[in-house]
């Protein structure tokens, strides 16, 4: 399937019981070439990587996963990280190809990749196209050089914004990711940058709230009183200026940190929020299949090792209890402008509509305007999104 002319698939609808059959495809690559200080993913840095060895174990990986998820219907890829443009497109072409021989697939399949924009990863662009990509995730993360080398970045916007024009040319669908609510970052500062970002014509913005995440260099430097982060009057400020700026220009969002125009949402990002099933191959993947959960191990050599004794990296295997399921489900898809189905959550986790939901709050909500029901779909007011946080714990129930 090394074919970048596949057909792009619109929004698709929210998905019934009866588009149960479907399947997303999650492959995790962990190398990168430093370590961001505010970075928590499952991301390492090594001299060098034996690339047959890793092909060959996301291979065997991806065969076990499929041979657990018979006879379902392949509707996105996405290839996270770490730093997927690192890994040789030829192995990117290999897991897609296979993939396509594992599954029908479907005919306007998302397939995704994220990549950094260092010139040496923008010139693997080309052929990462040719293996079958269709959609490119780019981590700009800042329009500052400043800024840029504050969250430790190895490129600066120059040589980001020249791997934006070389995305562009050669993917069909290409976002890009940017961090804000900086330190000591004024509103005027971020809607600059903002709108400088929109007028690039993407279809598609990623707009993260900097977090102080455990076990990051930052949280150390935090812990150390070395870093102070935004006051949070000020970071509220620019959240909601953000989604103000991006409704205007078109792209508003559709989940609390993603923009998009319409029919260009991320349908990988989709399956997660909506709780759908998927499969998740390589250190510390995580999977769903229906109720059950799979977690591969997550050091890379502990997961390869893993692979090499067993066929597979899954390094625990969980059948989830209703109540999990259900939780799951709400706390995914209540970060969607478009809410939940309670029917439907009730029908995949068994549990009946009215005990999904604290019904005291969400009256409570509702008549505060946090909170907006229509019949079965319950969904979160553009002016509770600010409160989300606290919002959920209130009025999930189970």
């Amino acid at each position: 399937m090394q074919d970048s002319s596949l057909p792009l698939a619109t929004h698709p609808p929210a998905p019934s019981l009866e588009r149960e059959g479907e399947i997303a495809l999650y492959i995790h690559w962990p190398f990168c070439v430093s370590k961001c200080p505010y970075c928590d993913f499952n991301s390492h840095v090594r001299e060098s990587v034996d690339q047959a060895a890793w092909r060959a174990a996301l291979l065997k990986d991806l065969a076990y996963e499929a041979e657990q998820l018979p006879g379902r219907r392949l509707t996105s890829i996405f290839v996270g990280g770490g730093t997927p443009s690192l890994m040789p497109p030829g192995t990117v072409a290999a897991l897609i190809d296979a993939a396509a021989g594992h599954w029908a697939v479907d005919p306007g399949i998302e397939i995704t990749l994220e990549a950094n924009p260092s010139s040496v990863e923008a010139a693997r662009f080309g052929d990462i196209a040719k293996a079958g990509v269709n959609r490119i995730s780019l981590g700009l993360q800042a329009l500052d050089d400043m800024m840029l080398h504050w969250l430790g970045r190895a490129h600066d916007v120059r040589e980001g914004l020249a791997a934006l024009d070389t995305a562009q040319a050669a993917f069909a669908r290409v976002s890009f990711d940017l961090i804000y609510a900086l330190p000591d970052q004024t509103p005027e500062a971020w809607e600059t940058e903002l709108r400088r970002a929109l007028g690039f014509g993407t279809e598609h913005l990623s707009l993260y709230q900097l977090t102080i995440e455990p076990g990051t260099q930052f949280a150390a430097r935090f812990a150390k009183g070395e870093l102070a982060p935004l006051d949070p009057d000020l970071a509220a400020e620019l959240f909601e200026r953000t989604r103000a700026i991006t409704a205007s220009a078109g792209l508003p969002a559709y989940e609390i940190s993603n923009h998009a125009r319409p029919g260009a949402e991320s349908r990988h990002n989709l399956t997660y929020w909506r709780y759908g099933s998927y499969a998740g191959i390589g250190p510390g993947a995580h999977g769903r299949r229906g109720g059950l959960a799979t977690v591969r191990r997550k050091k890379p050599e502990n997961w390869l090792a893993r692979v090499d004794a067993n066929g597979h990296g899954i390094e625990q295997e969980d059948t989830l209890p209703a109540e999990a399921r259900a939780q799951e489900a709400l706390l995914m898809g209540l970060r969607l402008t478009e809410g939940v189905d309670l029917a439907r959550i009730a029908a995949i986790s068994g549990i009946a509509v009215q005990q999904l939901l604290s019904q005291p709050a969400l009256a409570r909500l509702e008549r505060q305007a946090l909170i907006a029901r229509s019949g079965d779909r319950v969904r979160v007011e553009e002016a509770g999104m600010l409160l989300l946080d606290a919002i959920l714990p209130e009025i999930i129930a189970v």
